[in-house]
């Protein structure tokens, strides 16, 4: 379970950081706007941090989309 854990962390930490880097941001504005800390943004960003839903909200408020797109991709379930 914990390997699948960590793979889907890190599967979404990269997807975060496509969905910044298309809205022409960088992870210190998404924290700024998203008031959130740019550390707790990296650590997403990294794989390192299982986000609560409202550090997910908080994060797409900053990125500037809705917080569904940042679940919008595609992960290999390794059962």
């Amino acid at each position: 379970m914990k390997v699948r854990n960590t793979t889907y962390l890190k599967a979404f930490g990269e997807h975060l950081k496509k969905v910044i880097v298309s809205q022409e941001k960088t992870p210190e504005e998404v924290a700024a706007h998203g008031g959130l800390e740019t550390k707790q943004v990296y650590r997403v960003i990294n794989g390192e941090h299982s986000a609560t839903i409202s550090i997910i909200y908080s994060i797409a408020k900053g990125v500037g989309v809705p917080p569904k797109d940042l679940f919008d991709f595609e992960f290999e379930d390794v059962s």
